[in-house]
């Protein structure tokens, strides 16, 4: 038997405060699952690629036409080019930030489903053709409005 078995100091753990705090916030993962602003920009991850590609195919297109204005409208459809290739660098520089990964899983019907994994937590989520043409149109003319300001304002 040692001087120190009776003693009831020595069978716990000796650590400073902040130590314990580090000690105990060391396994604790955050418990959240996706915040609205997280499922906002999984839909702009899901809905930009495709505006991408709608645009790049008008601007082929305007491209082979003999329109008097192909100039100024392929100037602009680059110019929205540009800024859907920005939104699209945005979201996935705030993917790696938020830890969230996104990949397509399946396409049904006409229902495409990804799968988010977000911080621990994996969700299947799935946007149906119609909400993806509806958020299409509505991101589009934000950004028509966003590129024509300019011009507007000079007035």
């Amino acid at each position: 038997m040692t001087k120190l078995d009776g003693n009831e100091r020595w069978k716990s753990k000796m650590l400073l405060t902040e130590h314990q705090e580090q000690y105990e916030a060391r396994d604790k993962r955050p418990t959240q699952r996706q915040t609205e602003e997280e499922r906002f920009l999984v839909r702009d991850y899901v809905v930009l690629p495709h505006m991408l590609t709608m645009a790049d195919n008008s601007h082929r297109a305007i491209l082979l036409t003999a329109n008097p204005l192909k100039s100024v409208i392929a100037l602009f459809l680059q110019a929205l080019m540009n800024r859907i290739s920005g939104e699209i660098r945005n979201t996935i520089h705030e993917f790696n930030k938020r830890n969230i990964k996104v990949t397509q899983d399946e396409q049904i019907d006409d229902i495409y489903y990804y799968q988010v994994r977000c911080r621990g937590f994996v969700e299947k989520v799935g946007y149906t053709r119609e909400v993806m043409k509806s958020e299409i149109r509505v991101k589009m003319k934000k950004y028509t409005e966003e590129l024509l300001k300019p011009a507007f304002d000079k007035k």
